[in-house]
């Protein structure tokens, strides 16, 4: 149940939609890189200045902070990433990235439009709520480092610890739709680089190498067993390999090849196992192979699971069936994406609630003849694909609606007067 009724503020939504819309093309069309988001962080600054919050730039780097006080009771932390990948659009969009060869694949500029847009409406209703809202613009989320970045900075120190944190993520959902799920609901993620050498000779002459093209498909081919041969029915885990780099031209053997590997897990053993396998197939590839060098094996980055908070997803999910609709809400089981915002609920002296859900970006009819027709997975773009472009309206709707409704099952009743 909500502890204030969402609907003044949510009446306000339809004045600011077209203003949020033309925010949302903008930052589509001018993408930037973990930790290069300068000229997103200026603008969420000067629209929230506007708004009436306190603002802080520069936390964790380019990260953004505005807070709102607003009187006696709880403290609500909203959270958005708002970095892109390096991806070349293929939309088609007119308005499509400038920015060549990066994109937001990922719908970060969704998540900030969606919160400047809950930021402003609750701004407007401060009559009807009483607490401290800290609406949190996170950095390099896609390279797992700004939220421990701005944890880092001091952030609990500079701002207090919230007595929640809530956030959201734009998915192949149909628009209008909701998905939260309690517990480990996002998986975790280990990124490992992969060096493996050999002995590089003429193309013509392999007899006289130590081939590490071979020796690195080879590798490829035994990491796909680690999943249906290690790890148990119930239990579930996903290694990719997203890069396999070696050579220069057809008839150089090369005397080294990289892999960039990717582990989705959800519980610590099921992790240390397959992390322990990754290392042992790829040593013992390089064993078999004959290579005179032991393989480098770095990591790149990771994630922790993304733990949700049980009673504090019943509460949230309670407040958004009750303006959107129960039957708008699903639950859609544990994510195999990854996502960093459980830094801020568990770097704290004490662990804090979190609830972070999906909110869907596509077309309905659309999502109804892929499903019809079998076809989902190879019709409707997901998160990181050059084509995934969420609905604009629809979408903007359900994700300011939604963070604001969130915010206020959280926050007080009316300030006393």
């Amino acid at each position: 149940m909500t502890t204030t009724e969402p609907t003044s503020a949510l009446r306000g939504l339809d004045a600011v939609k077209d203003d949020l819309a033309a925010l949302y093309r903008d930052l589509h069309a001018h993408p930037e890189l973990s930790f290069e988001e300068h000229r997103t962080a200026a603008e969420i600054a000067r629209r929230a200045t506007s708004y009436g919050y306190e603002v802080t730039p520069g936390v964790g780097r380019t990260g953004v902070v505005a807070v709102l006080d607003n009187g006696e009771g709880p403290t609500v932390l909203l959270r958005a990433d708002f970095d892109a990948l390096p991806v070349t659009e293929r939309t088609g969009l007119p308005y499509a990235s400038r920015t060549e060869g990066v994109m937001h694949a990922c719908g970060h500029d969704m998540h900030v439009t969606c919160l400047l847009g809950a930021l402003k409406l609750l701004a407007d209703a401060r009559a009807d709520w009483s607490g401290r809202i800290l609406g949190v613009f996170q950095p390099a989320e896609e390279t797992a480092q700004g939220a421990r970045a701005m944890v880092d900075d001091g952030f609990y120190e500079r701002f207090g610890t919230p007595d929640v944190v809530l956030g959201q993520h734009v998915a192949p959902l149909p628009a209008g739709m909701i998905g939260a799920h309690p517990g480990p609901a996002f998986a975790a993620t280990d990124a490992l680089r992969v060096r493996m050498f050999g002995k590089g000779a003429h193309g013509s002459r392999p007899e006289a190498s130590i081939d590490p093209v071979v020796m690195a498909a080879s590798t490829v081919m035994r990491l796909q067993t680690i999943v249906s041969r290690e790890i148990a029915g119930g239990e579930t885990a996903v290694v990719t390999v997203g890069s396999l780099r070696a050579g220069t031209k057809d008839n150089i053997i090369p005397d080294e090849a990289e892999l960039q590997i990717n582990i989705r897990t959800y519980t610590p053993e099921v992790r240390t196992r397959v992390l322990a396998a990754v290392e042992r197939i790829v040593k013992g590839e390089a064993i078999t192979a004959g290579a005179e060098r032991e393989p480098e094996i770095t990591e790149i980055d990771a994630f922790p699971v993304l733990d949700n908070d049980a009673a504090a997803v019943e509460r949230t999910v309670a407040a958004l069936g009750a303006v959107i609709g129960a039957d708008r809400i699903i639950d859609p089981g544990p994510v195999t994406g990854s996502e960093d915002v459980g830094y801020f609920a568990t770097s704290a002296e004490r662990r804090i609630p979190l609830c972070y859900w999906l909110f869907g970006g596509v077309d309905p009819a659309e999502v109804a003849a892929a499903q019809k027709a079998g076809t989902f997975e190879r019709d409707i773009p997901s998160n990181h694909s050059p084509f995934f472009a969420p609905l604009v309206g629809p979408t903007l709707d359900t994700g300011v609606t939604a963070l604001t409704t969130a915010a206020l099952a959280w926050l007080g009743g009316p300030p006393s007067r």
